[in-house]
């Protein structure tokens, strides 16, 4: 069964699916990223793109419990992806090299726990 998220607002980017896929920028339609389809219950990108663009990402699951737990460790990276490193779920690529500037949140579906960049 797919998965539909409850809340979805997208400003200055499309993604290639419905909620994951890759990332793109509305103002030079490249790519700034790689979203993992399964593996997160919430997900915000803030970012500016070295086009000029400033655009966000912003997607919510119905499931998303709101007990998860903060984590102060960082996202690991295994073959490109940035991985939980509890359970090495792969979320989400930022594609820096496109990016001036990028801050995000995401919630591990598998370990409910919060990893951010800000």
């Amino acid at each position: 069964m797919a998965r539909i998220p409850e809340y979805k607002k997208l400003i200055n980017t499309r993604l290639a699916n419905t909620y994951g896929g890759w990332i793109y920028c509305d103002g030079c339609n490249k790519t700034i990223g790689y979203l993992c389809y399964v593996t997160y219950d919430f997900f915000r990108l803030v970012y500016q793109c070295k086009c000029g663009n400033c655009g966000s990402v912003h997607l919510v699951f119905s499931g998303e419990n709101t007990d998860q737990i903060s984590s102060e460790q960082s996202l690991i990276t295994i073959k490109n992806r940035l991985c939980c490193p509890e359970d090495k779920s792969p979320l989400v690529t930022i594609l820096e090299k496109n990016l001036d500037s990028y801050k995000y949140e995401i919630n591990c579906k598998a370990c409910n726990t919060k990893y951010q960049v800000k």
